[in-house]
């Protein structure tokens, strides 16, 4: 699979994968402040450090999560639960792009910390009740570049893609994507340097109380 020709530097690339939407929008010419967007999340961003709760058994969350959106939109997954904080000036500016990129209206995002090599994100589905049945998921990565490994859920045929994540780049996720792939990110064995990844959503539903 080849990411790197583009027509245009601002055209979203459909990635080839059997039952999903997947679009990948790369960054070659900046565009935006990346090292100051960068900063400004790790500077002040109220990081959390949680526990997840995966076939009954507890873990540390491998990264740092922090939840903005709507009030009231609150958000469960794997025994985590999150009330949103409000939104602020530079994740409204992303959130028009996000809304223009994916051609929805998101109310919520989460932002994933990952501090260095040894940081991750387990494979899985953003399948939870409140997203929806095709939820549609818009991903801005920032600072090192990680790469993004997809499996199918059932197809054993089907080779593992892998899409490195540039700094500024975007990717969309829609239609039948979490219901027929998990996604994930592997620690490296190399030191690496700090990524801050925001995925946008829609809440539809809430989570009795």
């Amino acid at each position: 699979m080849n990411l790197n020709l583009f027509e245009s530097p601002r055209e979203m690339q459909r990635i080839d994968m059997p039952d999903a939407d997947v679009a990948y929008l790369s960054d070659f010419n900046g565009g935006e402040p990346k090292a100051e967007l960068l900063q400004h999340f790790l500077r002040e961003t109220p990081w959390r450090a949680e526990k997840i709760t995966v076939w009954g058994n507890t873990y540390d969350q491998p990264r740092l999560i922090a939840w903005y959106g709507e009030p009231e939109m609150r958000y469960d997954y794997s025994g985590v639960a999150m009330e949103p904080l409000p939104w602020t000036a530079p994740l409204l500016y992303l959130k028009q792009k996000a809304d223009a990129l994916a051609a929805t209206t998101f109310n919520s995002v989460l932002l994933n910390y990952y501090r260095d090599h040894r940081d991750s994100m387990g494979l899985h589905s953003d399948s939870e009740p409140e997203l929806g049945p095709q939820p549609v998921i818009a991903s801005f990565s920032l600072g090192e570049m990680r790469t993004l490994i997809f499996k199918h859920r059932t197809r054993r045929d089907l080779a593992t893609v892998r899409i490195p994540l540039e700094s500024g780049s975007w990717l969309i996720m829609k239609g039948d994507t979490q219901t027929n792939w998990k996604h994930g990110i592997n620690k490296l064995s190399r030191p690496c340097g700090p990524r801050v990844n925001l995925t946008f959503r829609t809440i539809l539903q809430q989570t009795p109380r």
